[in-house]
């Protein structure tokens, strides 16, 4: 067995492709649309083959204002390879305004990462 993909909802699908697209270096699909359920999607690539889906549907609702955990799914982990490709990454998107959340730290249970988060609040750890 593998993940064949991982799906996240999104608010706005245009910008939160060309992000990915821009940030992590993705190769983004096709733009899906089934307009009987007012639903849409990107799959974005990356190199190894590993598939993301953006998906978005017009009856879609924000996150709550201010809530910070949510149940279901915590974060995405983006292994970079080393901790000197982590570290050029998290002071690549610092230069860059997006805020660094934790990090680049070791944790309790051994990982090298840090933690960024998309425009739209999902969380990515980069690791080794």
């Amino acid at each position: 067995m593998k993940i064949e993909h991982i799906a996240i909802w999104v608010e706005n699908l245009e910008s939160m492709k060309n992000w990915y697209c821009h940030y992590l270096s993705l190769e983004a699909g096709e733009l899906y649309i089934n307009p009987k359920k007012g639903f849409s999607s990107y799959f974005l690539k990356f190199p190894n083959g590993a598939r993301l889906e953006l998906m978005n549907r017009q009856d879609l609702e924000s996150r709550a204002e201010g809530s910070k955990i949510y149940s279901g799914y915590a974060h995405i982990a983006i292994s970079l390879g080393s901790k000197e490709k982590v570290d050029e990454m998290t002071r690549f998107f610092k230069s860059e305004g997006i805020p660094i959340l934790d990090g680049p730290r070791t944790t309790g249970d051994g990982y090298y990462e840090s933690v960024i988060s998309d425009p739209e609040g999902n969380l990515l750890e980069l690791t080794v």
